[in-house]
């Protein structure tokens, strides 16, 4: 099957500047194809997996992906989707994030050089003079334009307006694509429908400044079934940092996906062929976790590995089960006897281990009845975890009937 046949099958294609072109390149020859992300965090989130997953199904399908880290676009920011200045990063900062998330691409793709590249924009951008880029690039450029792209449509619509650095963002990525034609022989450009305007800006300049036809391709912007954002949640982002988000809670936040989003994610976010994805789709009901388990077994598989895919199941169906004995595979934190003996507020122990963002939806979560310490619901705001709250060191903390964590004493 053509590679743009397989990205459609599965649902990442939104907008292709020349479909039919591109289904042409994709079955006569392997192409180099490319997509930026911008070092403004030290992880990805699980919103960053559409592009990554596109990538790396490319890649299977024998074409080389470029995984561009914008060291130097990063310096500026993006304003697509954004409704104000992003934060600026100073240069250590934006190091220290580059090598961090270097290593979650190589969870998904193959970047040794050879097969897949990884390179940081900041080699060609930092040191541009700027009047001559001016003179070479950015007469190419029409602010009238330039200024119908919905990103700085919306911006300038607001009251904050849109700076002149963020302004000069879509010239700067646009250039990353001509230099990756000219070095890598790179013919396509993927991204977030945010990224459309950004990405046809790079495809006009090319045909104006080498008289060169090259592609761009959008993949929608995904949100799930109730409306939220892809891989947020009331208590945050579900990041691809285990340090951040643990590798039991990725699990989770997959196999509590709503019941209408498991084969749009099994396609999205795994690997797994398409026709085992439609014999999944047939179950109805209570059956369907079995659907939701196969989808958090493979997304949690590709982030962290199967060993810790497999101790997450193990801990997932122990936490459902009575069996809170074998509770160790949970999300835990440690707590001093000192501190036990003096008693913690339930309250403010829910915004610690991250039950809820503040002690206010703290109140309401138990308010509501979903706060639960082993198993007996939390009644009362002024609930202490006390010497009580313990059998063998250990007590859990539930959220609903989804949402487990571990508490320790040592």
């Amino acid at each position: 099957m053509n590679a743009l046949e397989v990205l459609k099958q599965r649902g990442f294609m939104q907008q292709c500047s020349n479909e039919q072109g591109l289904a042409d390149l994709f079955s006569s020859s392997q192409i180099t194809y490319y997509a930026g992300f911008d070092p403004t965090a030290d992880s990805f989130h699980v919103g960053s997996l559409i592009p990554i997953m596109a990538m790396a199904h490319l890649q299977r399908l024998g074409h080389r992906p470029i995984a561009i880290i914008g060291g130097g676009t990063g310096l500026i920011g993006d304003p697509s989707g954004k409704t104000e200045l992003r934060k600026m990063l100073s240069r250590e900062d934006v190091a220290s994030n580059m090598a961090k998330l270097s290593l979650q691409f190589n969870r998904y793709l193959t970047l040794d050089g050879e097969k897949g590249l990884l390179i940081d924009n900041a080699d060609w951008i930092v040191g541009l003079n700027y009047i001559e880029f001016l003179r070479d690039i950015g007469r190419y450029f029409k602010v009238n334009e330039m200024i119908k792209n919905e990103g700085y449509r919306k911006r300038l619509e607001q009251e904050q307006g849109l700076s002149f650095i963020e302004f000069n963002y879509q010239l700067l990525q646009a250039y990353d694509f001509l230099v990756l034609l000219d070095r890598q022989h790179c013919m396509l450009q993927i991204g977030g429908d945010d990224q459309w305007g950004n990405i046809l800006a790079g495809v006009d300049l090319i045909k104006k400044m080498r008289r060169q036809t090259v592609f761009a391709l959008t993949f929608p912007l995904i949100t799930t079934a109730r409306g939220q954002k892809m891989g947020k949640t009331e208590t945050g982002a579900i990041w691809l940092d285990a340090t951040k988000t643990s590798p039991y809670d990725f699990y989770q936040y997959w196999v509590n996906c709503d019941d209408r989003d498991v084969i749009r994610f099994l396609l999205l976010f795994t690997f797994l062929p398409t026709e085992e994805i439609e014999k999944l789709g047939q179950f109805q009901g209570a059956d369907i976790r079995m659907a939701k388990e196969a989808l958090a077994f493979e997304a949690t598989k590709l982030c962290h590995g199967e060993e810790e895919a497999q101790k997450a199941r193990k801990t997932a169906k122990t936490a459902f089960s009575k069996e809170k004995e074998d509770s160790a595979g949970l999300p835990t934190t440690i707590v001093s006897k000192e501190r036990v003996a003096a008693g913690i507020p339930a309250v403010d122990f829910l915004v610690e281990i991250g039950f809820a963002p503040s002690k206010g939806a703290a109140r309401r979560l138990i308010e509501q009845g979903g706060a639960y310490i082993n198993d007996e619901k939390v009644t009362a705001i002024s609930a202490m975890i006390n010497e009580g709250s313990f059998s063998n060191n250990v007590c859990v903390i539930r959220h609903g009937k989804k949402q487990h964590h571990r508490v320790k004493v040592e």
